[in-house]
């Protein structure tokens, strides 16, 4: 068998049998790999020196703010602590809930019927709603609150019958529209008109192939916006409209001047007999910091729920954020007792 030439690379190099017929090609050993020119280096993190400023800097500033909450007595947190659960402040909790969620409920029920009258295709709908829309955006919140409040003086008595003619029921206008009545009016029709537009630019932003599909597939009109659009403009009513409602709940407290039985009412005639302003302003602002809270959860949920047809992954929700926490902490608690094997 011949032997190969010097130099022609083993894994190559074939000899040939005794009647010159080509043999399989002799296997090469294998040899060590050549080791980049930078493996040697060390790795160096980036540096961020502003992050860290920054970070320092805010902390400083948290630890001031704690420290003057904790070690200035003129905060009062016994007093603080005392009237939290007073039984006149929770009942003025309740009151503002109970407000909150009817004027909710009349603010976006009427504003979405105003938003499908603006998009409507009669002019007689579009005028109407545009108008209630200027009218109830213009007039001051407080203003609208002491007209209902005095709609006895225009209307003393109100009936319900055929219009134009005589009315079959009659009751007392101040019997229907209490301090109770006035505020959820004021609040809800005031509601409405900020809410139409919010539904209105919804229903806009979802893509106009959406309607031309619906409408192809012989849907009828109202069925199209309930079924079909609504659930898709949700994702971008929700947000602004959680906006709103926590905006409702804190201007429930302009109903003070109707004397009605809100939190902010409470509050103020408890610290008008004791002279506790600040510790009872706080009693105040930490229940709203509470509902606002509350409903900041409940958006969250919202949105995830209506992002289901456009997210191929949902976004994880606080519990499991907090479990795929607890059990990454775990990994490395294991690998940690294991001698750092992962």
């Amino acid at each position: 068998m011949p032997r190969p030439r010097a130099g022609q690379p083993r894994a190559v190099r074939r000899h040939r049998g005794r009647e010159g017929t080509p043999v399989t090609a002799v296997a090469a050993p294998p040899t060590a790999a050549v080791a980049p020119p930078y493996a040697g280096l060390r790795v160096v993190p980036a540096r961020h020196p502003g992050r860290w400023v920054a970070t320092a800097g805010v902390a400083l500033l948290l630890a001031m703010v704690v420290s003057s909450l904790v070690r200035n007595e003129h905060w009062e947190w016994d007093v603080v602590a005392t009237y939290l659960t007073w039984p006149s402040v929770l009942e003025g909790l309740w009151g503002t809930l109970r407000l909150a969620a009817t004027a909710t409920v009349i603010g976006f029920g009427l504003g979405t019927v105003l938003a499908l009258m603006r998009l409507s295709r009669s002019p007689l709908l579009q005028s109407v709603a545009w108008g209630y829309m200027w009218v109830f955006r213009s007039v001051p919140l407080i203003l609208q609150l002491l007209l209902w409040y005095n709609l006895a003086y225009l209307y003393p008595e109100l009936s319900l019958g055929i219009p134009f003619g005589p009315g079959f029921v009659h009751v007392e206008t101040l019997d229907v529209v209490d301090k109770f009545g006035a505020a959820v009016l004021g609040l809800g029709l005031s509601q409405a008109a900020y809410s139409a537009e919010i539904v209105r630019a919804g229903i806009l932003g979802v893509d106009q192939g959406q309607h031309e599909a619906a409408a192809s597939l012989g849907i009828p009109r109202w069925r199209q916006q309930w079924r079909v659009v609504l659930p898709q403009a949700m994702r971008t009513i929700v947000p602004t409209s959680v906006n709103e409602i926590i905006g409702l709940v804190k201007g429930t407290s302009v109903v003070y001047v109707l004397a009605y039985g809100e939190l902010f009412y409470m509050v103020g005639i408890i610290y008008g007999r004791n002279q506790r302003v600040v510790p009872l302003l706080l009693v105040a602002g930490i229940w709203y910091l509470v509902i606002t809270t509350v409903l900041t959860v409940a958006q969250y949920y919202l949105e995830r729920h209506y992002a289901k047809g456009a997210l191929r992954t949902l976004p994880p929700t606080p519990r499991q954020r907090v479990l795929a926490l607890l059990r990454t902490r775990g990994h490395l608690t294991r690998v940690a007792q294991g001698g750092g094997r992962a």
